[in-house]
């Protein structure tokens, strides 16, 4: 137990910006571990995402409260998956070879491709998101709960979506580079086993109280498919950047995909 929890903190540490106690480091060993407790680090922004939201919704207007919403993810986690889905748009949208591609997203700063992707990127989110919420009548205890997990379950399926590509595909760089490497040399079946339940868990509760939000999986999941193939044909295989890229496209996939369930299904 008391290793796991250090594994947990560990992940904790790497992939947001929340205390962790002093003895936790980054560690290759767990840090390859961590990749099992990725999609539960999607339970905790989720929630506090939601926390922020509710919050502000008591006295703002919900769309208001969505943007405080977003910023507080954002905060979380250092923008550390917008930072890769920026490097990703500047990369494969300036690079025509794997290694100009590799080039561009390794430089920190950020190009036309990125802005403009960021941009896109956080209207979608709004909108989307802002939508979605709409569909609950948030005056009832049941209903808020619904929109909780409407921001747990995006989070932590959209986390399963792109970690589970390093259960697929090789790491493309050749050096030691990025930080994100450790993550990238081996895994055994508790990372496959623990990603896939925590990244699940939240749809799962979620579809009792609608069961046709389960299929929101198959979009996420032949979006990340396309994305893991798209990454492959230009450059080998993945990095940290990409894993962070597949994380925001996916769960701007689901939003869509539970409006379209809700409205369509």
């Amino acid at each position: 137990m008391k290793k796991e929890l250090h594994i947990f903190f560990t992940c904790l540490m790497f992939y947001t910006r929340i205390p962790c106690p002093k003895n936790i480091t980054h560690h290759p060993d767990y840090l390859n571990k961590a990749t099992r407790y990725f999609p539960l680090i999607g339970w905790i922004v989720g929630s506090i995402s939601f926390l922020a939201f509710y919050l502000f919704s008591l006295f703002l207007s919900t769309e208001t409260a969505v943007i405080i919403a977003i910023i507080a993810s954002i905060l979380t986690t250092g923008a550390f998956h917008e930072d890769g889905f920026a490097d990703v748009c500047d990369g494969f949208g300036g690079g025509w070879t794997k290694e100009k591609i590799l080039t561009i997203m390794k430089d920190s700063a950020i190009g036309a491709y990125g802005a403009i992707g960021l941009v896109l990127l956080f209207l979608l989110k709004f909108k989307l998101l802002s939508e979605s919420i709409s569909l609950f009548k948030t005056d009832n205890t049941i209903a808020l709960f619904q929109v909780f997990l409407l921001f747990v379950s995006a989070h932590a399926l959209s986390r399963l979506a792109a970690i589970s590509i390093i259960f697929t595909h090789e790491y493309s760089r050749d050096d030691a580079s990025s930080k994100s490497k450790p993550i990238a040399k081996n895994h055994s079946w508790k990372e496959i086993s623990g990603s896939f339940f925590f990244g699940l868990i939240p749809l799962f509760v979620f579809s009792y109280f609608q069961h046709t939000f389960l299929f929101a999986l198959l979009p996420v999941f032949i979006m990340r498919y396309f994305l893991a193939r798209y990454f492959k044909k230009w450059i080998d295989g993945y990095t940290g950047d990409c894993l962070g890229a597949t994380q925001q496209v996916c769960e701007v996939i689901y939003y869509l995909s539970i409006l379209l369930i809700w409205k369509f299904i």
